[in-house]
């Protein structure tokens, strides 16, 4: 099964690095891969992890990740300034 990238978003958050890939297959199926690199001291990846999702599991997955997401945001750090980090990782944006 060769998968063909279809769609991309790349999300760089300090020394790691997330990418979200929208892939098909030849029968036009799609499912994500989520990946996130680590880079060391020097800026050369040293770490890279990959999560397959498919198409049965997004629903799912979304919800989980809204309820954790969700569960840390209002319940255990209520206080955190969640905008904040996105504002600098915008402001000093390569893309």
């Amino acid at each position: 099964m060769e998968a063909r990238e279809v769609y991309s978003v790349k999300v760089r958050a300090g020394k790691r690095t997330y990418i979200f890939d929208v892939r098909s297959t030849r029968n036009r199926d799609y499912y994500i891969t989520i990946t996130e690199t680590k880079r060391d001291f020097t800026g050369e990846v040293s770490q890279k992890q990959k999560i397959f999702l498919y198409k049965e599991d997004f629903v799912k997955f979304q919800r989980a990740l809204d309820q954790v997401i969700s569960h840390v945001r209002k319940d255990l750090l209520p206080e955190y300034d969640y905008e904040r980090p996105v504002k600098e990782a915008d402001e000093g944006s390569e893309e």
